[in-house]
């Protein structure tokens, strides 16, 4: 049975998650841009950059469902730092092997969140959302998967475009 305050901090994590994509999807925008020599990197981003609006909507529903606002203040905040994040990474000479370890670890904070937000739906009686978050928290999962599965693939790849003076490695 839930309580006002676990009510509370269940809404408020929704809250959160939506900030979240937001702060993803900006995120993964600037980092697919940059990445002309990495295609298959590129490719999975841009396919979890589609996943990232679609978990948006599906979050959407689910808040309106509660009549939750959405929290634009979050979502802005969650967007200027992915931008921040983002632009810090243009003038890193490394930049696609730091963004892939930073999108691994990203990804990886999503998985807790869903799994947190999972049991909190269950404990406030929305037993609607959860197969929703289940089906996020995969999507996450699956992509948090894909990096770590590829991140040694995507290291040599950097590593031999930049023994090569005329290659840009780190697009």
């Amino acid at each position: 049975m839930s309580t006002t305050s676990s009510l509370s901090h269940y809404h408020d994590w929704l809250r959160d998650a939506h900030a979240m994509e937001k702060q993803a999807e900006t995120m993964l925008e600037q980092m697919a841009k940059r990445l002309e020599n990495y295609p298959q990197l590129q490719a999975r981003i841009e396919q979890h950059i589609e996943e990232t609006r679609q978990q948006q909507t599906l979050l959407e529903t689910i808040l309106d469902r509660h009549d939750i606002s959405h929290s634009s203040v979050k979502d802005v905040m969650g967007k200027m730092a992915a931008m921040g994040q983002a632009f810090g990474g243009i003038f890193a000479e490394d930049e696609v092997i730091k963004g892939a370890i930073a999108g691994y670890v990203f990804e990886n904070a999503e998985v807790a969140s869903y799994t947190s937000l999972i049991s909190a739906a269950t404990r406030a009686g929305d037993l609607e959302s959860v197969p929703v978050l289940k089906q996020i928290c995969e999507q996450e999962l699956a992509m948090s998967d894909w990096m770590i599965s590829h991140l040694p693939e995507l290291t040599d790849q950097f590593l031999v475009l930049s023994e090569d003076p005329d290659s840009q490695a780190k697009r």
